[in-house]
Parts: C-alpha cells; structure tokens; sequence
C-alpha cells in the first residue's frame, strides 16, 4: 500500500505563476484525503493527475482564504460530474455555514452527503479512524483558530513466514490467531508459538501537517517521531519581525521545530511571494535540519522512501 503526498499548492496568499495557494493530496493505504483547498485546487488537481471523484476526506487548517476558497468550487465540480457517494470535511466552526451558504446562493443542490466534522479553538482530537489509518488533529498558532493534523498508519497483523506455515500444516483457525500475535493450544494438544511462525509487520509511517503558524513549541508533543513534517516557512532570518508579526515562521523555525520532533524529513512550504525563488529557505533550514526538503507544485513525495 502506498502512503504518499502530491503538492498541489506550495504558495501563501498571493498566487504565482509557479505557486498555486495551499492545498495537497495524501494518499494513505486507499484513504484519499485533500489537506487544505486554497483557490484552483480543482485546477491543479486535473494538472496532476488526481482523481476529483477519489477524495474520501477533506481538512482544513483554518479559515482564511487561501486555504479554503477553492473549495466550494471543488464540490460543485464533484456534483457535476455525478458524484453520489459521502463526503467528510474536516475544520474550523464556520466553516460548514460559509460552504452550504455559498451552494444555496449559487442554487446548487448536491446529490451526495456532506458530513461536517466543526473543531472548537485548541481542540486536541481524532478527526478519521478506520481499520487502516487514523487523523487526529491538534492547535497551531496563528491569528485565527488553526488546526495541525497528523496522518497515521494503523497496526496491522504479523506477516506469516509462508514456507514455514505449509511445512508444518498449520490449520487456518491456527494462522489468524497467529497472525494476531497470539500463541495458540489447538484441539489436538499442539501448542503453537506466533513468534516462530511469523515476522514483525512493517514499520507504521506518519505524515504531519502543520500550515500557518508562529513558532511554537507546543507543537512538538503532537508531532514528535512523525516520518515526515510539512511546516510552513512563509519567511527566512532576515524577516523575522515580519513572521512574528503575521504570525507565521521562518524557515529556521520550521527546521529547528523538526529537529526537535525527531521527525525524518521536513518539507516546507507556504512561501511569501515576495522571494523569487527557496534557496535562502534551504540555505537556513538545513543549517539547522540538514534532511529539509522546499515543496514545489506538482512535487510528489512517498513518505518513507
């Protein structure tokens, strides 16, 4: 199964022609989920390669423009092209009154469901829980209420030493306990050990999100051992009072917020237009976190790879 990112927007406010406003698709073991929706998801979406109708799970950070006006467009498109299945989104108080007010004033009646999970201020919580993964969500700090959320992979059962389980004709009752970390005393008094049939599952991966907001170490409890970490680096060193003052970070701050979460790899984004290309951001971030990587529309990241 895959567990992978596709940057669709890697700017701030201010479009460019390179840098679309925020928005990615994670794609975890079959789970679709659209992180933000800034303005020409949609757009972007078709760009590269991503299936409109596939999104099972919408989050949104907060509640400023360009990490949610593309999204009633988004639904519109998914009503026209017949979609009739559910559709969670996840965010901010408000943000369920501002969608369905915008479809009633464009006279848009959808023929599927949309089931709003609304985050109070500071909230700490699990937002998405299946057999495969769970998204729990958690406070950054920004001018407005803004959430974090973190990805993460489920526990799964053993893997079977196959060419041992024939050998020994272990009967299938016998393999599910096994697989489940069992040791099991059949019918006929044989007494089987999981540990000798079977090999530890693969290691569980998690992607943490963290959009718009001012250093704050807080975060950290929340993230801490993530494989990979987006955090925003609207700004480097040398406009730090004007990263304080928005309450966004720098590049330094998003590196040194990763090294202290014992993360693997750190992806940055929400860059100001006001830079005309990363580089300063790289030079500053792996200063301090050398595995730091600058998103870019259209990038695609597997995470643990």
């Amino acid at each position: 199964m895959i567990f992978s990112v596709t940057i669709l927007g890697s700017g701030s406010a201010v479009p460019t022609p390179s840098r679309f406003p925020t928005a990615q698709f994670v794609s975890c073991n079959n789970r679709n989920i659209l992180i933000d929706c800034g303005e020409g998801t949609q757009f972007q979406m078709r760009k590269y390669g991503v299936k409109i109708q596939s999104l099972q799970v919408i989050l949104i950070s907060h509640l400023h423009g360009d990490h949610f006006f593309g999204l009633v467009g988004l639904i519109s498109t998914m009503h026209l092209l017949g979609r009739n299945s559910g559709l969670r989104i996840v965010g901010p108080k408000g943000l369920e009154e501002i969608i369905r007010s915008q479809l009633e004033i464009g006279h848009r009646k959808l023929d599927f469901e949309i089931e709003f999970k609304l985050l109070e201020k500071g909230e700490i919580s699990s937002v998405y829980d299946d057999k495969l993964i769970e998204i729990h969500t958690f406070p950054l700090n920004h001018k407005v209420p803004t959430h974090g959320y973190l990805i993460k992979e489920k526990p799964t059962e053993l893997n079977l030493k196959k060419q041992k389980v024939l050998d020994f004709q272990i009967p299938l009752a016998v393999i599910h306990q096994l697989k489940a970390g069992k040791d099991v005393l059949d019918e006929q008094g044989r007494y089987w050990k999981f540990k000798e049939f079977t090999l530890p599952p693969k290691k569980l991966l998690s992607y943490a999100y963290c959009s718009d907001t001012k250093f704050d170490e807080r975060i950290i409890e929340h993230i801490t051992g993530s494989t990979v970490l987006y955090h925003e680096a609207t700004f480097i060193e040398k406009d730090k009072l004007r990263a304080k003052k928005t309450f966004h970070s720098t590049a330094n701050d998003a590196a040194t917020i990763a090294l202290k979460s014992n993360v693997q790899k750190l992806i940055m984004g929400h860059i100001s237009a006001r830079y005309s290309n990363e580089l300063e951001h790289l030079k500053e971030a792996r200063n301090v976190f050398e595995n730091s990587i600058f998103a870019k529309d259209g990038m695609m990241i597997e995470i643990g790879k």
